[in-house]
């Protein structure tokens, strides 16, 4: 079986937009693991935290800044995602942190206006050699906030950041003026599929009003060379033990076998 490894235009579109959609970056098979695994995990569910958007609602996630010994942790050291953030940031990289975002029916919160590297900046990284992979779990649709972008707004450099409820957004006075100049576009996912996005792009999501849930698994990785210059609750550069992308189903099943109910194995 053959996996998902960019070309050297995609590589382009990615330094030009700051973005690439990848339709079924993880196969049927292996997404199914992934929501069923999600879905059974109570840790993951009891220790699961809120944040205001600002707008009356709250967004819910659980980030993990170690790599676990689990099927998140499989999917964060697949090759298939490790090998082609290499290519599109061009060096080896580490990972950052990881994270599910639970978007529920009709009270999941929306996302402000921001950079990754809005903050990440102060996690003392010199450069904003950072980039994320984002797994849908459920469709994402308009309707149940799908993640939006302004494309090419990476090449804005890094924005001013402050506040919004209990999160940090972006200066809504250059956002307002980058979505007026720059397409916005709406990233809809069918499960499986998957965007890869620099740290700088400007991205945000709506509140879920539907009856839809919308989870998501994000995998975030810093280059080797970008390690950060102080002590942060996120590592320092460690080297990835990279998975081989035909292994990564047997660790769903082994998880579920051992451990149906919790998220670790």
């Amino acid at each position: 079986m053959s996996y998902f490894r960019v070309t050297d235009e995609q590589v382009s579109e990615f330094d030009e937009h700051g973005l690439l959609v990848v339709p079924g970056l993880l196969n049927a098979e292996e997404t199914e693991l992934l929501g069923r695994i999600a879905r059974a995990d109570r840790d993951l569910v009891a220790s699961s935290y809120g944040r205001a958007d600002g707008e009356g609602g709250t967004v819910k996630l659980l980030v993990e800044n170690e790599v676990t010994d689990d099927f998140y942790g499989a999917v964060v050291r697949c090759e298939r995602i490790v090998r082609n953030v290499e290519r599109l940031l061009r060096d080896e990289v580490y990972h950052w942190h990881h994270k599910m975002i639970l978007k529920e029916p009709r009270v999941g919160g929306a996302w402000a206006w921001h950079q990754d590297y809005g903050y990440w900046y102060d996690n003392g990284c010199l450069a904003p050699d950072l980039a994320s992979c984002m797994v849908a779990v459920d469709r994402a649709t308009r309707e149940n906030g799908c993640l939006q972008v302004v494309r090419g707004s990476h090449r804005l450099g890094r924005i001013t950041h402050g506040p919004v409820g209990d999160q940090t957004g972006a200066d809504p006075e250059r956002v307002a003026v980058a979505v007026e100049r720059m397409e916005l576009v709406h990233v809809e996912l069918e499960p499986g599929s998957a965007v890869f996005f620099h740290s700088n792009l400007l991205h945000r999501s709506d509140q879920n009003t539907s009856n839809h849930p919308r989870w998501a698994f994000i995998c975030c990785y810093n280059t080797r060379t970008n390690s950060p210059y102080k002590e942060t609750r996120h590592p320092e550069y460690t080297p990835l033990d990279v998975l081989p992308d035909e292994e990564l189903a047997g660790v769903g099943h082994d998880q579920l076998r051992t451990s149906p109910h919790t998220g670790s194995v």
